[in-house]
């Protein structure tokens, strides 16, 4: 883990795990009890810290598209793309992320 923290690359992966998690358990937790148990507690604060965690996920990648010298019609959109898509960044991590070369 903290080999992971030292690098932009490291920082990506983790962001991108905590990013795909809040996604998810804003589509299959939070807002399934919102609109079908009347209970919508838990939309407000998932999806802030979802919202905050795509930010950071997006910010992050353009950051380590830069410092790894990704073309954007190569690579870049492809990870940008995972934020969006359920189960996206787990994906991208195991084909892009992990491969990435630490400088």
């Amino acid at each position: 883990m903290k080999n992971l923290l030292s690098t932009n690359a490291g920082r990506l992966r983790i962001i991108g795990f905590l990013e795909g998690t809040s996604l998810l358990i804003l589509l299959f937790i939070a807002m399934p009890m919102k609109y079908i148990f009347e209970m919508p507690f838990l939309t407000k604060p998932v999806g802030t810290i979802h919202g905050a965690l795509f930010l950071l996920f997006v910010f992050n990648t353009i950051s380590v598209g830069v410092e790894q010298n990704w073309k954007f019609k190569d690579t870049t959109w492809k990870v940008l793309l995972a934020c969006v898509i359920p189960f996206g960044t787990f994906y991208i991590d195991s084909k892009i992320l992990s491969k990435i070369q630490n400088h």
